[in-house]
C-alpha cells in the first residue's frame, strides 16, 4: 500500500503547488472517566499516510528542496507502550511510511517553520482540536511577519478539502478492493440475519450475530451503529436501541455495514419476520423496490447527482397516489413536497473511507455534481408511515392498516465508465427472496 499512499500524496502536492499542507491525526476519545474508545484515525490523515497512531502531524511541502513529506510522531517510550501499545517511533516511521524526514512531535514548533518558509499559502483544516488550531495560527502569524519583510511566505490559510476531497471522491482500485471486502462481509451478515430472524428473538440478538461476523471475517466492526428495527421501530430513521422482541407480523429493517481497514459498507434490507408479508406490507415493499430500481437506473456517468433521487421520488409519489395515501397531480405533489411525511430523507450519499464520505453534492447553487467513474454512492429510498403520521389538510387521513410500517432498501453502487455496478448484489431483495 505504500505506493498507493505515495501516489495520493504526489497527486495532492501537484494540486497545492507552492503551498504547504498540514494534516493532524485524530485525538483519542474518552468513553468514560479514564477509559478511551478504540482509536480511529482521522480520514484525510490516514488517506495520505496510512499512519494509524494519535498525536501525529503530516506535512506536505512540494516546494521544499529535500523534504516534501514530513511526519511528526510520538517517540518510542517503553513505559507508555506497556500501557497503551507499541509505537512506530521516529526511526521506523521514516522507513515504513516513506517520509523524507521524521521528527518527534515535541519538535513541531522547532521544525515546522522551515516547511512554511517557501510556501505561498497553508492548507490546513481548522478542526475541533483548538490547541492545535492555535499552534498553526501562531506559525502563520509569524510567517506573515516575514512576508512583510522579504515578500516571501504563506499569505493565505485555505482548507485542504477544496483540493483533497475531490481527489478522495474518485476511488482507486486499491480502495475498491477494500470496499468490496467490507461489502462481502456485510452481505454475508445480512444473509445470516434473514436466516435467523424469527418471532420471539430480540433485535439485539440479530445485531450481535451480524457484528460477530464482522469481526470474525477480519473487519474492524460495524461501520456505524447498527440499526435492527422491528415493526414500528422501522419508522425511526436512526433507531439504535435494538432492545425489542420480534413479533409475528413485524417487518424487520436492518441497516448495518462492516468497516474493513477503515473502508465501509452500508446496506439496508427489510423483510417479514414470519416469512410472509401482509397485503399492506407487500404493496409498500414493492413500491420501495420499484423506486430503488428506477433510481439505480439513473446512476450513470454524466448524470447529475440529484437524478437518482428525483427518479425515486417520482416513483414513490405516484405509488402513494395509486394506493390512495396521497391525492393530486404527481408533479404538483412533488413540487409541494407532499410526499415528505412518508419519505423525508434523500436517496443516497457518497461512500468510502467515511460512511458519509467526502465530496460536494452541488458545485454551486444550481448545479449538481456530475457522477463519474470511480464514484460510489448508496441508493436507499424508503417509506415510513409512523403511528402518528400527520398529512396536510388537503390530503387523506392515513388508514390504521398502513400505520407502523417502515421500509428501506439500500445498496452500494459503483459508477463505471459505461454505467454502474451494484456492489451489494449478493444480498437478495426481491419479494420472493424476502419470503418463505
Amino acid at each position: 500500500m505504500q505506493a498507493e499512499y505515495r501516489q495520493r500524496r504526489q497527486q495532492l502536492m501537484e494540486s497545492i503547488g507552492s503551498g504547504t499542507g498540514i494534516f493532524r491525526s485524530a485525538p483519542m476519545a474518552v468513553m468514560h472517566s479514564d477509559v478511551e474508545y478504540n482509536f480511529r484515525q482521522e480520514s484525510d490523515f490516514f488517506y495520505l499516510t496510512g499512519f494509524n497512531e494519535p498525536n501525529a502531524v503530516a506535512v506536505l511541502a512540494p516546494h521544499h528542496e529535500e523534504h516534501q513529506f514530513v511526519l511528526f510522531v510520538q517517540p518510542k517510550d517503553p513505559l507508555m507502550e506497556t500501557w497503551t501499545g507499541y509505537r512506530v517511533g521516529v526511526d521506523l516511521a521514516k522507513e515504513e511510511y516513506g517520509a523524507d524526514e521524521v521528527y518527534p512531535i515535541t519538535e513541531l514548533d522547532e521544525h515546522l517553520p522551515q516547511y512554511l518558509a517557501g510556501a505561498d499559502r497553508i492548507y490546513y483544516h481548522l478542526g475541533l482540536d483548538q490547541p492545535f488550531n492555535q499552534t498553526i495560527l501562531k506559525h502563520w502569524q509569524r510567517s506573515l511577519i516575514m512576508v512583510r519583510k522579504n515578500g516571501i511566505g504563506p499569505v493565505a490559510l485555505e482548507d485542504p478539502m477544496t483540493v483533497l476531497h475531490p481527489q478522495r471522491l474518485t476511488k482507486s482500485e486499491a480502495e475498491l478492493d477494500l470496499m468490496r471486502k467490507a461489502i462481502d462481509i456485510s452481505a454475508e451478515a445480512h444473509n445470516l440475519a434473514r436466516e435467523i430472524a424469527q418471532p420471539g428473538r430480540y433485535e439485539y440478538e440479530i445485531q450481535a450475530e451480524m457484528e460477530r461476523l464482522f469481526r470474525l471475517r477480519g473487519g474492524l466492526g460495524p461501520a456505524y451503529p447498527s440499526i435492527v428495527a422491528a415493526g414500528v421501530n422501522g419508522c425511526i430513521l436512526h433507531y439504535t436501541e435494538n432492545t425489542c422482541q420480534l413479533q409475528d407480523q413485524d417487518l424487520l429493517l436492518i441497516d448495518a455495514g462492516c468497516s474493513y481497514q477503515y473502508y465501509n459498507a452500508d446496506i439496508t434490507r427489510t423483510f417479514p419476520v414470519s416469512g410472509t408479508f401482509t397485503a399492506e406490507q407487500k404493496a409498500l415493499y414493492e413500491l420501495v423496490l420499484a423506486a430503488q430500481e428506477a433510481a439505480i437506473a439513473q446512476v450513470q456517468p454524466g448524470n447529475p447527482y440529484n437524478a437518482f433521487h428525483d427518479a425515486a421520488v417520482k416513483v414513490l409519489t405516484q405509488g402513494l397516489v395509486d394506493l390512495g395515501l396521497l391525492k393530486g397531480e404527481v408533479d404538483t405533489l412533488i413540487e409541494e413536497e407532499k410526499y415528505k411525511p412518508f419519505y423525508m430523507h434523500r436517496t443516497g450519499h457518497w461512500l468510502g473511507l467515511d460512511v458519509h464520505d467526502v465530496g460536494v453534492y452541488k458545485q454551486d447553487k444550481d448545479t449538481w455534481q456530475p457522477l463519474e467513474a470511480g464514484h460510489v454512492v448508496t441508493v436507499e429510498p424508503g417509506i415510513y408511515i409512523g403511528p402518528d403520521i400527520q398529512l396536510d389538510e388537503d390530503q387523506p387521513e392515513v388508514p390504521e392498516k398502513w400505520r407502523g410500517i417502515g421500509i428501506r432498501i439500500e445498496d452500494d453502487v459503483l459508477l463505471t465508465k459505461t454505467g454502474h455496478e451494484v456492489l451489494t448484489a449478493a444480498v437478495p431483495k426481491s419479494v420472493a427472496s424476502m419470503t418463505h
